[in-house]
Order: C-alpha cells, then sequence, then structure tokens
C-alpha cells in the first residue's frame, strides 16, 4: 500500500510538471564552482541613477542613508527632482541637513504648454533659476520622444529645435544630461517566440511598445541630439540600450566625446559577456557610470559580483529581465574607480570630492 501511494504521488507530480507554465520554472543549477558573494563595494560608489520623492519622510531617508552605508554608496543622485516649487522641495530635503553631501539633485522640465511659441526659452529660464538653487544636472524621462506631444498630436521628437535654449543653458551652467530615450530594442518587435524578452512582455504587457515610432527612429534622433550639442554631456540612461550591442556603443563613443553611459537596469546585458564586456569596460572605463535606477538594497550586490569578481554562471536578480545567469567580469581597480565614483565626479558640479578617494 505504501509503495502505491508513492506512485500515485510521483504520477501525480509529473503530470503537474507537464502542466507547468514557464513562469513557474524554478531550474535550480547543479554546478559547483566558486562563489564570492560581495555586500560593500570595494570602493565608494556613486549611484547616478536613482529616483525618490521630495517628501521622502525623515524616517525613510534615515533608512535609505543606514542601507547606502552598509553596500558603501557614498552618494546618490535623485532624479526625479522636477522644476519650479517641487525642484526647491526635492533641494532643501536632500542637499541640506545632516545627510549634506549624501546627494545631488537634477531637475526635469515640464512640458506643459510645449505649444507656445517661447516654451523653449521660458523652460531654459526655469532651468537656470533650478541650477541657481541647487540642480546638479537635468533628467529626461523616457515619456520624452514617445509620449510628449504638441496639442496636434504631433510627437515632440527627440533632437526638436524647440529645446536647444534648454541644452543652451546645460552648457553655459556646466551640467549634465541624463536622458532616457525608447525602452530595449525587443519591446518594439513582435510579441513571439523568437523574442529574447518574452517572458518580461507576457508578465508585462503594458511594456509592449506599438510600432511606431520605432525604435531606431528614437535612437537616430538621440544620437542626432548629443552630436548636435557638444558642450554638452550626455548619460545615456541604461548603457543607451545598445548593451546587446557593444560595437555599437563604442561607435557612438568614438564619433561623440560628449556621450556617457549608465548601467542602471542593464546588468543582465553586461553579465552575459564576461570577455567582450570586460574588454569593453576596460576600454571606455572613462565613459561609463554606475547607476541602479530602482531603490532595493539588496540588488546591489549583484552588481558588485559581476564586476568585481571572477564568479561564474550565478543568477540574475529578476528573471523576467534575463532568463539567463551571470559572469563575473573581474574589472581591475582603476576600471572600477572609473565607474563607481570618478566619472561621475568629473561630470557632476557640486559633489563634495573629498569624500571618495584621491
Amino acid at each position: 500500500m505504501v509503495r502505491f501511494l508513492a506512485l500515485l504521488g510521483a504520477c501525480a507530480l509529473a503530470v503537474s510538471a507537464q502542466d507547468m507554465s514557464v513562469e513557474e520554472w524554478e531550474p535550480r543549477s547543479t554546478l559547483v564552482v566558486p562563489e564570492h558573494l560581495i555586500e560593500r563595494a570595494k570602493f565608494p560608489v556613486i549611484d547616478v541613477h536613482s529616483h525618490h520623492r521630495s517628501s521622502t519622510s525623515a524616517e525613510r531617508l534615515a533608512g535609505i542613508l543606514k542601507d547606502m552605508d552598509r553596500l558603501n554608496l557614498g552618494l546618490l543622485v535623485n532624479l526625479s527632482g522636477g522644476a519650479g516649487p517641487r525642484l526647491r522641495a526635492s533641494v532643501d530635503r536632500f542637499r541640506k541637513g545632516p545627510h549634506a553631501g549624501r546627494f545631488a539633485v537634477f531637475a526635469n522640465l515640464n512640458f506643459s504648454g510645449i505649444d507656445a511659441p517661447d516654451w523653449g526659452e521660458k523652460a531654459a529660464r526655469q532651468l537656470a533659476d533650478d541650477v541657481e538653487y541647487g540642480a546638479q544636472g537635468l533628467k529626461f524621462f523616457k515619456n520624452f520622444g514617445m509620449s510628449v506631444r504638441y496639442s496636434n498630436g504631433e510627437r515632440v521628437k527627440v533632437d526638436d529645435p524647440k529645446l536647444d535654449p534648454v541644452f543652451r543653458v546645460c552648457a553655459e551652467k556646466g551640467i549634465p544630461v541624463l536622458i532616457h530615450v525608447a525602452e530595449p530594442a525587443m519591446f518594439f518587435e513582435p510579441h513571439d517566440k523568437y523574442n529574447e524578452r518574452w517572458l518580461e512582455l507576457k508578465l508585462r504587457p503594458n511594456r509592449k511598445r506599438p510600432p511606431s515610432p520605432s525604435f531606431e527612429e528614437l535612437m537616430a534622433e538621440r544620437d542626432r541630439l548629443v552630436a548636435r550639442h557638444p558642450k554638452v554631456n550626455f548619460i545615456l540612461a541604461h548603457l543607451g540600450w545598445y548593451g546587446n550591442d557593444l560595437a555599437r556603443l563604442g561607435k557612438l563613443f568614438d564619433e561623440n566625446p560628449n556621450a556617457y553611459v549608465d548601467v542602471a537596469a542593464v546588468l543582465y546585458e553586461l553579465g552575459r559577456v564576461p570577455i567582450s564586456g570586460r574588454e569593453f569596460l576596460i576600454k571606455y572605463g572613462d565613459r561609463v557610470l554606475f547607476g541602479k535606477d530602482s531603490w532595493a538594497p539588496s540588488e546591489f550586490p549583484y552588481y558588485w559580483r559581476v564586476f568585481e569578481t571572477r564568479d561564474e554562471y550565478f543568477p540574475y536578480y529578476r528573471k523576467y529581465h534575463a532568463h539567463w545567469n551571470l559572469y563575473g567580469l573581474d574589472l581591475p581597480d582603476d576600471v572600477l574607480k572609473k565607474i563607481y565614483y570618478q566619472n561621475a565626479l568629473k561630470l557632476i558640479p557640486g559633489i563634495d570630492a573629498s569624500r571618495f578617494p584621491q
């Protein structure tokens, strides 16, 4: 009877496995290799891609600072600073008080009224006022180029000349522009069995992009913008969405000395190419900045492990982003320092450099 019940249970499990969806599949690797779990970065880090509300409570802020100290995050750049009164509230909250020196704040543009002939000049004046109050850079969110439109429905293109006065202010004030244009290329492709991001699009169907504007159209607009404003330092978010084609990103760097990228939320790209990824970061280490995006302290050590170790075949922290495992790049110390903090110190004004190794 016992053997019969055991056999019945095994059959039930087999049937259940046959009915299981791919979303439920969580294979456990049998690979046995050395592991080096790193809780704290080897050098202090400036995270140039973070988002926090100006209304963040003192209690939550204290918790963020505690996690920053544990992870060796020297400074967070809050990209959600806003404009006008909201920007001033963000600067007051993050750049003043006992935690002064641990945060930087970037301003944002208000696209309302963009139809007005003088919108560009007004936006430029507002940005200049925001920088005077304490903004240390300008951030464009991903709605720019995709959903920001004129009242007639026409899309505001990334390289629309109407924004030229804004970029002139950036050049004059010496502030960087961290710009998020488009989404991963596969979000614009058919959601079929060949799509590398099939699982993410199945779990989050709202991330699927319409065919127009296309990925290539948006990239061309952004790259023309970078070329047209050589006196402005552009930090392209998420490896500029060229992380799956590092040769293309290298070409962009070669043609535009003012182009930089952050690694926010695209660790899965670098972690799957331990040879070419390492070579790329060594060659272009002075053009890459650390960024994380969403504030999740438990996820930062995955970045330390990829950048600092030679570990093999370990999981990424979000299965729906990447169905593959990662490898360590074992970056030299001089490259780590560039990515972790030196490049940010070079680009972002107003950071206390004495807090970081010289």
